[in-house]
């Protein structure tokens, strides 16, 4: 685990032990690293980090507070995979199968159990992919977007999905990031609002109730997501392979 993933965690431990609530102010950056034992600079990398996942919120000159669950901070038990698919890119598939044959069910089940709260959070995460998608800004575009898969995970309301999907977190986000990059960076405006027309259909269908419609809308979308990163990654090798063949020296 690296030493950010290790001090937000003891932060979090930390403010479970108080039994903090959402909304409360937690101690000055001083007090704070003094009981955790670890240097400020690593406690701010740790709240930043934290900030990005929406647990925590600083404002400027009033201090950082708890913004959202702690539980939601997902957990690093799937760690070692991370490390798997930054030496093999080609594990992001098996991510994606089985994305599929969890986030299928999840959503059908959210469609089902959904409550009035779990509907604001999908709503919330999906209004707030769409604006940074607007502004083009890949990396909090592609959170976002792992938040509102993780809120459809939550609002299923069983509990060893919604803990399996918190771990799987970071490689979802590796996934969501890649093919957002393409969409974003590279500016596919078709591909954007396909993937806008995705998301918006997989909500509406959790908010009216439509299980069948929910777990097939996730399919379509995930589907999708496979595609656009093969073609990548074959256009990629292809171009790999013109510079090989073009470079100096090389004969046929």
């Amino acid at each position: 685990m690296r030493l950010s993933d290790h001090v937000a965690e003891q932060l979090l431990a930390l403010i479970r032990a108080r039994g903090m609530a959402r909304g409360e102010r937690l101690p000055a950056e001083r007090s704070l690293a003094a009981s955790l034992g670890v240097s400020r600079a690593s406690l701010r990398t740790a709240i930043q980090k934290l900030s990005g996942h929406g647990i925590l919120s600083t404002r400027i000159g009033a201090g950082t507070f708890l913004h959202a669950d702690v539980e939601a901070w997902p957990q690093p038990s799937l760690s070692p995979l991370a490390a798997l698919m930054l030496h093999d890119p080609m594990y992001r598939y098996d991510v994606l199968e089985t994305r599929r044959a969890l986030e299928g069910s999840a959503a059908a089940h959210a469609a089902l159990r959904a409550s009035a709260r779990d509907k604001d959070n999908i709503r919330r995460c999906f209004d707030q992919m769409v604006e940074h998608q607007q502004r083009k800004d890949a990396t909090l575009s592609a959170r976002a977007d792992a938040r509102f898969h993780l809120a459809i995970a939550e609002a299923s309301h069983n509990l060893v999905l919604i803990q399996v999907m918190r771990s799987l977190f970071d490689l979802v986000l590796s996934t969501v990031a890649r093919s957002r990059h393409a969409m974003l960076v590279h500016d596919h405006p078709r591909r954007q609002d396909r993937l806008n027309a995705q998301h918006g259909a997989l909500m509406r269908s959790i908010l009216d109730g439509r299980a069948d419609e929910a777990r097939a809308a996730m399919g379509e979308h995930l589907d999708h997501v496979h595609a656009t990163l093969k073609k990548l990654d074959e256009d990629a090798a292809r171009q790999d392979r013109s510079l090989r063949l073009t470079s100096p020296g090389h004969s046929l």
